[in-house]
């Protein structure tokens, strides 16, 4: 099966995220991303050196897939954005990883 494929199959598998309010992500546990013409999945895992996020996007379903690992620290936050859709930030916040829409001051 291709990465495409995977990450639509992903992509449908798991619960929508919700632009009103963070979500907490459990390990493993997948979220949807929506950034207008660009979608995907978030996720992480426990690591020793901190928390990786795995986020896999594309724009459309016949965009190319792109894969970015962040590792966080507490505290630590990343931010995805698109002009069209504004930006997400993925936070943790000591052992948790909250997903959430970014305020545009923050960026």
């Amino acid at each position: 099966m291709s990465i495409r494929n995977v990450l639509i199959a992903t992509t449908f598998a798991f619960a929508a995220l919700t632009n009103a309010h963070a979500d907490g992500l459990r390990p493993i546990e997948a979220k949807s991303i929506d950034l207008g013409e660009v979608s995907g999945v978030a996720y992480y895992t426990a690591e020793h050196d901190g928390l990786h996020v795995v986020t896999t996007l594309a724009e459309g379903k016949a965009g190319t897939p792109i894969r970015v690992v962040s590792v966080l620290a507490p505290g630590q936050r990343v931010v995805l954005s698109t002009p069209q859709a504004g930006a997400l930030e993925i936070t943790r916040q000591g052992d948790s990883v909250l997903v959430r829409k970014a305020n545009a001051a923050s960026n």
